[in-house]
């Protein structure tokens, strides 16, 4: 997909949509480039009439991120997007219209080397086959689109079989890994918004990629697209599939911690001047870091001496500074901020 690679031993992407109209250029562009800096593989954006073709050209035209057309019903869109230089293309071939124009949309995808996704959800299943979206109405409807490009010699796919409910997502998921080998975009559709689509979007995507399955990834969340991407890289850290990073482990405080510390407002603290200050240098020197922000000398050293760098809380509001488990020096809070960020920066090179 132009030069990002799906599926095989390729890393696995993160992607988002755009959720501003098309044709107001200006704010898909800026939307995209916030995706980007954020550190998102790719973008999906809805094209729903041949009237917005030419803003998709625009729109590519302005952006260097591989950029997906999201298509429904009508064939002219897809030949349009793919004559207007888009990278990928999402369509249902059993809904855009008769088999001939079908093949013409595989012929231009072949000829300009698009790959096709195919996207099922619980609204894509047959109802009259099928009384609600079990695992197997959506692998059904997944299997009738990509035996259509297969019949027409199409197989650059890649498929997405999405559900609201968890368990679904992953039997459907692990249930079409079984009948064909495709890469697999993966995600939960309708998941909601804040605590409850992290929680759920994050078992459904965390369970599907321990499994081996999953070649691209989205966190579909209602409100700012850009907050996905925060999640879904979160998913791959702490899932060991990313090889840069920054992990932060803090433990929940208790009663020895000191009461004149504040653990949740320094762990938030380093977290945030960590990304804004090293996150560009982290990812292209690809370094994967582990910060402990303890709240008392027993978990502190001991606990997280796996950690590259850490602060342990101590009394009078002061904290331990360790490395690697050995004991640097103790300092106030700020004094030992200010240390460890140095220390980070010296790790990352």
């Amino acid at each position: 997909m132009g030069n990002l690679a799906i599926g095989g031993s390729s890393p696995i992407s993160v992607q988002t949509m755009t959720n501003v109209p098309l044709s107001d250029v200006a704010a898909t562009v800026s939307q995209i480039r916030r995706m980007t800096e954020r550190g998102a593989s790719l973008v999906r954006l809805a094209v729903m009439t041949v009237d917005d073709v030419p803003y998709l050209k625009s729109v590519i035209s302005q952006t260097d991120i591989p950029l997906c057309a999201d298509i429904h019903f009508d064939y002219r869109i897809a030949l349009g997007a793919i004559d207007a230089g888009i990278h990928k293309i999402r369509i249902n071939p059993g809904n855009i219209g008769s088999v001939e124009r079908t093949r013409e949309v595989v012929r231009a995808a072949n000829d300009r080397g698009i790959p096709i996704r195919i996207g099922v959800n619980g609204g894509s299943i047959d109802k009259k086959k099928y009384a609600s979206p079990t695992p197997e109405a959506l692998v059904d409807s997944a299997l009738s689109h990509v035996t259509i490009l297969e019949d027409l010699g199409f197989e650059d796919i890649v498929v997405s079989i999405k559900a609201s409910d968890v368990v679904h997502t992953v039997e459907a998921n692990e249930l079409f890994a079984s009948k064909r080998d495709y890469p697999l975009h993966v995600g939960l559709t309708e998941a909601g918004y804040g605590l409850a689509c992290t929680v759920q979007s994050s078992i459904a995507i965390g369970s599907l990629l321990l499994k081996g399955l999953g070649d691209t990834i989205r966190v579909s969340m209602t409100g700012d697209p850009v907050e996905e991407i925060d999640i879904a890289y979160e998913i791959l850290l702490s899932l060991g599939l990313l090889d840069y990073g920054v992990r932060i482990v803090s433990c929940p405080t208790c009663g020895r911690t000191d009461p004149t510390i504040d653990l949740a407002v320094i762990a938030r603290e380093i977290d945030s001047e960590v990304k804004k200050r090293f996150a560009t240098r982290i990812k292209n020197n690809r370094k994967r870091i582990t910060i402990a922000v303890m709240g008392c000398e027993v978990n502190g050293p001991g606990e997280a001496s796996h950690a590259d760098i850490g602060i342990a809380g101590a009394r009078s509001g002061h904290f331990l500074l360790f490395r690697k488990g050995e004991k640097i020096g103790k300092f106030n809070s700020n004094q030992a901020i200010t240390e460890l960020l140095a220390i980070v920066d010296e790790l990352i090179g």
